[in-house]
């Protein structure tokens, strides 16, 4: 299982931008894939969501997927260490 670390944001900046702490994972995770920062199987992690669900908020939102060989190599590492595989 891997670590996770812990950001705090302050109640204040939370509460401002009227999303919810799962609303603003899911914003900060599609960001971070539109930005190429993070694979779409990291991403999908990252938001909490499925492929599909991920897939379609993309979508929706008109963001492309980039998803490769290194992201499906990655998605395969990911799934092995979860015992899914």
């Amino acid at each position: 299982m891997s670590a996770t670390v812990c950001l705090e944001i302050p109640r204040e900046v939370l509460h401002s931008t009227r999303m919810t702490v799962d609303e603003l994972r899911q914003e900060l995770a599609l960001h971070l894939s539109q930005q190429g920062k993070l694979s779409f199987g990291k991403a999908r992690e990252m938001a909490g969501l499925s492929a599909w669900t991920f897939q379609q908020l993309l979508g929706s939102l008109g963001i492309a997927v980039h998803y490769d060989v290194a992201d499906y190599e990655e998605d395969l590492a990911t799934l092995g260490e979860l015992g899914r595989l």
